[in-house]
């Protein structure tokens, strides 16, 4: 690990942006920031972002085990699916003072890790004319099951504010106000009815992280829920209201495994999902004897 000359005269922290099994939406985020990507400009030193560099070499390092670092601040998008990057990101930490992971891959191991429940070798078959070329790893894993992460931000993509609000406080030395609560805060904070009491349409806003904004349920949809799961979500009360909404418990597992497929937050879904379904108690209406 080596220190370029420059760095020394620069007092700005350094910033870094990695890569792994992604679609790169979470780091287009960061350029959507546009007005205030200068500013942060101002703040730190971007020296690792092959999204908005030429090509890599022109200020893009592709986190070899000979990598330069150390970096202040690391941004890692994407799920570890391949045996190399199970080896890049041991680096990455190794490089990285601190280490957050943005999006549903990097923090739940993304789509890709619908694998989990299948047959690798049979979705390869099906997709590729060639499968002997491929080499992959039989699951998808987030970035927290192969190294410590100090902060993991969710959503599919992640939401610009949320992730302005993340390097403003690494920069301030505060913790992030990012909150924990449901979507279904973010529903009553912009009046929305909820559809699931009015209208009976199954939603998962109830055990989603707050972030996105409730655009769905505002729009008449239920929530699919792209944010991931809340700080402690009340998942037996979930399945039952998906249930009482009509869904089978194949149905149930299946709205779960969709961006956050392998969230262990969500891995007691399919024993919810198989539990037999108690019914109420039978009401038993009593009567006062009416005066003679």
């Amino acid at each position: 690990m080596t220190t370029e000359p420059g760095r020394a005269t620069d007092p700005r922290p350094t910033l870094a942006v990695w890569k792994f099994a992604s679609c790169d939406g979470c780091q287009l985020t960061l350029l959507d920031c546009e007005d205030e990507l200068l500013g942060l400009t101002d703040r730190v030193r971007i020296e690792h972002f092959l999204e908005m560099t030429p090509a890599e070499g022109a200020g893009g390092e592709r986190a070899r085990l000979d990598g330069r670092g150390p970096y202040d601040l690391s941004l890692v998008e994407g799920s570890i699916t391949t045996a190399e990057d199970a080896e890049r990101i041991q680096h990455v930490r190794r490089i990285s003072r601190y280490l957050v992971t943005i999006g549903a891959c990097a923090t739940a191991g993304g789509i890709q890790a619908l694998r989990n429940f299948s047959d690798v070798d049979e979705f390869i078959a099906a997709v590729y004319a060639r499968p002997e070329y491929i080499s992959t790893l039989e699951t998808s894993t987030p970035i927290s099951a192969h190294v410590p992460v100090d902060l993991e931000l969710r959503g599919c993509p992640i939401d610009r504010r949320q992730l302005l609000e993340v390097i403003t406080a690494y920069l301030a030395g505060r913790r992030p106000r990012v909150p924990g609560h449901s979507v279904c805060f973010e529903c009553k904070r912009r009046g929305t009815t909820c559809i699931t009491v009015a209208h009976g349409i199954p939603c998962l806003g109830p055990v989603t992280h707050a972030g996105c904004g409730a655009i769905c349920p505002a729009f008449g949809r239920g929530c699919y829920g792209c944010f991931g799961p809340m700080s402690r979500p009340n998942l037996r009360s979930m399945v039952a209201q998906l249930r009482h909404d009509g869904m089978s418990e194949q149905d149930i597992q299946r709205v779960f495994r969709t961006f956050n497929a392998a969230s262990p937050e969500h891995a007691p879904v399919p024993d919810l999902a198989a539990e037999k379904q108690e019914r109420p108690p039978a009401t038993t209406e009593t009567h006062p004897e009416r005066p003679a």
